[in-house]
């Protein structure tokens, strides 16, 4: 039976909760799937995360890892393409630390793209009758920064595939402003299309997905 890795962040930026870590423990709740589905939450924090994601690879040993942070002022699930190798923090993490044109791993390569099916992904999740896209940028942020070691570390681990799926916010950290938000019930939805997708798809199907900017 394979394994799946789910991972989402801890609260920052002043928020109470963060939906990451909210929709993957509904993943892991609900899931009916043949796959034993387990989680993890990751710290925003550029300096404790490194050891966080490589722990919990080395506890659960996975076949699929499927990191997930939020992608706060979108509206629908974006399934990122690439990470890239620079962490550029626009606020300071949980820690106060705020790198500024860093690499992510010394020495590593500029990028590092996805081995989930992408496509195959954001067509699972718009069938379930959720919003989604492929994201071209995952930012440069801690978001990135997990992206790209996971990448990194899976260099290592030929036999295990990952990516990276930001969200929006839902309800919970929504209530109250403007802030756009799907339904928790989709978000998990949503992102439990990702992971059927990608335990049903050993390669990506070939259709458009692109972006002009």
């Amino acid at each position: 039976m394979p394994t799946v890795l789910l991972t989402g962040f801890e609260p920052f930026g002043g928020d109470t909760s963060n939906p990451s870590w909210t929709t993957v423990q509904g993943v892991r709740d609900t899931w009916v799937g043949d796959a034993e589905v387990h989680v993890r939450q990751l710290p925003v924090d550029f300096a404790k995360v490194d050891d966080a994601l490589r722990a919990a690879l080395a506890e659960v040993d996975p076949d699929v890892v499927v990191c997930v942070g939020l992608a706060g002022g979108s509206a629908s699930l974006a399934v990122e393409r690439v990470a890239i190798n620079v962490d550029d923090a626009r606020i300071p993490d949980n820690g106060g630390f705020q790198p500024i044109d860093e690499p992510v791993v010394d020495g590593g390569p500029a990028a590092y793209f996805s081995t989930l099916p992408i496509k195959a992904a954001v067509e699972a999740v718009r069938s379930a009758g959720i919003p989604a896209a492929v994201s071209q940028t995952a930012g440069t942020y801690t978001c990135n920064h997990v992206f790209y070691l996971l990448m990194h570390e899976l260099q290592q681990r030929p036999g295990t595939r990952g990516g990276f799926v930001h969200i929006p916010y839902s309800p919970v950290e929504a209530a109250g402003t403007d802030r756009l938000h799907l339904s928790l019930e989709q978000l998990t939805a949503g992102l439990t299309a990702v992971v059927e997708a990608a335990l049903s798809n050993q390669t990506d199907v070939k259709i458009g997905g692109g972006a002009l900017d």
